[in-house]
């Protein structure tokens, strides 16, 4: 596919026509990676956990100085076994 980087406003854009999208597996909204590799421009679509979290952005939210502690649920009901 031949297209062209246009000016929108004070950016610049690159129009990609839906089956080249549907083909990567990206949709209009969804996040993507770009990165230039040997003067190469290369897209490629972020993938999350589930669509919604990534581990890595989870993991760099614990405090640094976070130790986990057991819980006592109580005594047993019914049939668990311990």
């Amino acid at each position: 596919m031949v297209t062209k980087i246009q000016k929108w406003g004070n950016s610049q854009g690159l129009r990609i026509n839906k089956q080249l999208l549907e083909d990567a597996c990206i949709s209009i909204g969804d996040e993507v990676d770009l990165e230039v590799h040997e003067g190469v421009i290369v897209v490629a679509p972020i993938r999350k956990v589930r669509d919604k979290y990534n581990l890595k952005d989870l993991i760099s939210r614990i405090p640094k100085d976070y130790h986990a502690e057991e819980v006592d649920w109580g005594k047993p009901r019914g049939k668990e076994v311990w």
